[in-house]
């Protein structure tokens, strides 16, 4: 992992801490062939669906394509709403709206962000997976395609 990557992380966090913020993210179910594209950042040491935060007048899909485009060079076909979930266990009030698409195209390279970008076959996960990101993966593979709700 990046020491600068680790260290802008901790300032994140501290601000995280003295501010409580709401925050509001996107994450992509990329699955393609029985695999999915998993991420692993330069400062956190699991992995990770992609994705990343909303930007000030993004729609929620349009930052799911930037994402996908910035953290593993897909271009995105189709997108499917898959869920909105929440995240309360830091001190930041974090929700996510999650996505599922099968049909996108890698064309380019990841950012500064990635560490590593891979595909893992929906059966063969890694160990050191985020545990929101597991519970994601678990749902799509119960055949939970409708909208869901819960926390992350």
């Amino acid at each position: 992992m990046s020491f600068k990557a680790r260290i802008l992380f901790a300032g994140g966090t501290l601000y995280w801490r003295l501010f409580r913020p709401v925050t509001l993210g996107v994450r992509l179910l990329l699955i393609k062939d029985d695999s999915i594209v998993l991420v692993k950042h330069s400062y956190q040491p699991e992995w990770y669906l992609p994705g990343g935060g909303v930007k000030r007048n993004e729609t929620l899909a349009q930052a799911g394509r930037r994402e996908a485009m910035e953290e593993v060079g897909a271009r995105l076909d189709h997108l499917q709403f898959f869920g909105i979930y929440s995240n309360l266990t830091q001190p930041k009030s974090d929700h996510v709206a999650v996505f599922l698409c099968q049909a996108f195209e890698i064309v380019g390279r990841s950012d500064y962000e990635i560490e590593s970008m891979a595909f893992f076959p929906l059966a063969e996960l890694p160990e050191d997976i985020s545990s929101g990101s597991y519970n994601r993966i678990l749902d799509y593979l119960a055949g939970n395609h409708a909208p869901g709700t819960g926390d992350w």
